[in-house]
């Protein structure tokens, strides 16, 4: 990503300190979402790095990645498949169940929303412990998909999800990393 492009984006995401538990900083891409630009702009990066592999599917994880998710998957002329907590999808669903770096939680995902073979986009705004990307890749994989890739706007690799995620066999891309001082 071009460094102009990094940098503009960066100055959209806000530093929510000791959210949503004492320690943690959040990083909120709410602002970012705000400036139609900004928003642009991450949006036409990320398919940018995306129209050659000509993903199937996009599938985004609840819920920020469902806005990033669907306007990629609009942009990329494919379909957008979401990955839920557990309890929102009237359908017949999988779950997985996994840990986040402040507790745990269930996603589910349509025993349909995939067909084996299909190469699956999977995308969020944020990598923190790497917990609910792992657990909705898991998902896609179950139903036979090919997950080309987990992309997230902010990679906060001191908490490991990435290189988490990269030991199991997954692809990472994130269009900006944050350390813990910064």
């Amino acid at each position: 990503m071009p460094l102009d492009a990094a940098t503009e984006l960066r100055r959209h995401i806000r530093t929510v300190p000791d959210w949503p538990v004492p320690g943690v900083q959040f990083r909120d891409i709410t602002p970012l979402l705000a400036d139609a630009a900004a928003f642009r702009l991450m949006i036409e990066t990320l398919a940018q790095r995306y129209e050659a592999a000509k993903p199937a599917l996009v599938a985004g994880l609840e819920a920020r990645g469902f806005i990033i998710g669907a306007a990629l998957a609009q942009r990329l002329g494919v379909g957008f498949v979401p990955i839920r907590k557990k309890g929102k999808l009237p359908f017949e669903c999988i779950e997985e169940s996994y840990l986040l770096e402040y507790g745990s939680a269930t996603v589910e995902l349509h025993v349909d929303a995939v067909q084996p073979g299909q190469g699956v986009l999977l995308v969020d705004d944020l990598m923190a412990s790497g917990g609910t990307m792992g657990a909705g890749a898991q998902l896609l994989q179950r139903l036979g998909a090919e997950v080309l890739e987990c992309a997230v706007v902010i990679d906060l690799p001191a908490l490991r999800g990435s290189q988490r995620l990269r030991e199991a066999g997954l692809p990472v891309f994130a269009l900006l990393s944050y350390g813990l001082d910064e």
